[in-house]
């Protein structure tokens, strides 16, 4: 018999209905510059709120600018998004792609009488840390403060939260959290960002778990002084130390490191950063990613016995502070099946369950419900640039893929 379900229609999601309508707001070369709470970001939320009834479901902004669409159909709710801002002049996809994902999935399945519930469409605000860490999904589970609010400033302009929300209109409404037993969980689709699916010829990433963040400030001292004069022997020079603790930690850590642990020195300050003077200071950001915090907590440790084996050699000191904690999460596993059942059915069972390097609103909202990811290819792995890009195939059958794997969570 044949399959007479709905399905996704792709060209909807591709064309200037959907994604493509939302490339042409704060279009980039072929991406999108589209900053929290700009312009762009601000009428990329107005566009949501107009499609959301076209799903069967009602808008509402927070007061942090989430968007939601909510479903009056009895039965279970299944909550799916992503995001809509993007990072300064990046890619088109990473965000948006989600979110049109779960609008479709909310067209083709609230509609249909054989689906018992619905899926509910979100937008979370700010996923990509313009003013704070993931502050739109932070917010719904109960994990962000009215004093961080009034704290969060934009990293760019050093405009304030309060002032950047009171612009778009959205100070003094309420910002809505989750609602226990409303959602049978989340559901989240994204591009990989990476290449493991295009160069395994794959069309979908079933995603087992998102990685935890942590991140340092390590601190170079030394004896600031004239750099003509001053003879090799005897300088206490903090970025020369700082530059071989670098080389020392990829030397030292993949000897205790996980298969998929990554490790990455984000900026370097040389204090006072003149070439006629040698550094007296210096400070590196460094950032480490795996999902088994037992591996953090011996690179952490390894970490810091270098910083005491450095400060006893000389001739600087160094001390490690510890700026940034995030667990990783793990996604839900009858969530995963029924992502790969879907792929099985309408992929050909071309998908491969894989982590995620990169975070996610998903690993918020599984600390209060269950949640999953479903990737797409990334042509040449490549976003937060924009060049980033995905196959018009791939996007429409991640789309099949994604509804086909609501359809399965809801009736589950």
């Amino acid at each position: 018999m044949p399959d007479t379900k709905p399905r996704a229609d792709g060209q909807r999601v591709l064309d200037l209905a959907d994604l493509n309508a939302l490339r042409a707001i704060g279009t980039y070369k072929t991406g999108v510059h589209k900053p929290t709470f700009s312009e762009p970001h601000k009428e990329s939320l107005d566009w949501l709120v107009q499609k959301l009834p076209g799903a069967g479901l009602t808008a509402a902004i927070d007061g942090i600018g989430n968007v939601f669409g909510t479903s009056a159909k009895s039965g279970p709710k299944l909550l799916a998004g992503s995001h809509l801002e993007s990072q300064n002049y990046a890619g088109w996809l990473d965000g948006p792609l989600g979110v049109v994902y779960a609008l479709e999935a909310a067209r083709v399945l609230n509609a249909d009488p054989t689906v018992k519930g619905a899926v509910e469409v979100v937008a979370w605000c700010d996923e990509e840390g313009h003013f704070g860490s993931f502050l739109g999904s932070r917010s719904y589970v109960g994990q962000v403060t009215e004093a961080e609010i009034d704290a969060a400033r934009d990293r760019t302009s050093g405009r304030t939260m309060r002032d950047a929300l009171a612009e778009i209109g959205l100070s003094g409404r309420e910002r809505l959290g989750v609602e226990p037993g409303r959602h049978v969980g989340y559901l989240e689709a994204h591009i990989e960002q990476g290449d493991t699916l295009e160069s395994g010829k794959l069309a979908i990433g079933v995603v087992t778990s998102i990685v935890g963040i942590w991140q340092y400030r390590i601190n170079f001292t030394g004896e600031q002084n004239h750099a003509g004069t001053t003879r090799m022997a005897v300088r206490k020079d903090a970025g020369l130390a700082l530059a071989k603790f670098c080389v020392a930690i990829d030397q030292r850590f993949p000897d205790t490191c996980g298969p998929r642990t990554v490790w990455t020195t984000g900026r370097i300050t040389l204090d006072p950063g003149a070439p006629s003077i040698i550094p007296g200071g210096a400070e590196m950001l460094f950032q480490i990613r795996d999902d088994d915090p037992a591996v953090i907590a011996r690179l952490e440790q390894l970490l810091r016995t270098m910083a005491d084996e450095a400060s006893a050699n000389g001739p600087c000191t160094v001390t490690v502070e510890k700026i940034r904690t995030g667990a990783p999460a793990m996604m839900n596993p009858s969530f995963q099946d029924a992502i790969d059942a879907a792929s099985k059915a309408l992929a050909g069972g071309r998908s491969i369950r894989m982590p995620s390097g990169a975070g996610h609103d998903a690993q918020m909202l599984a600390t209060v419900m269950p949640a999953a990811m479903l990737f797409v290819p990334s042509i040449g792995g490549i976003s937060h640039h924009w060049t980033e890009d995905t196959a018009d195939a791939d996007i429409v059958t991640g789309a099949e893929v994604y509804v086909e794997a609501c359809r399965r969570i809801l009736a589950g």
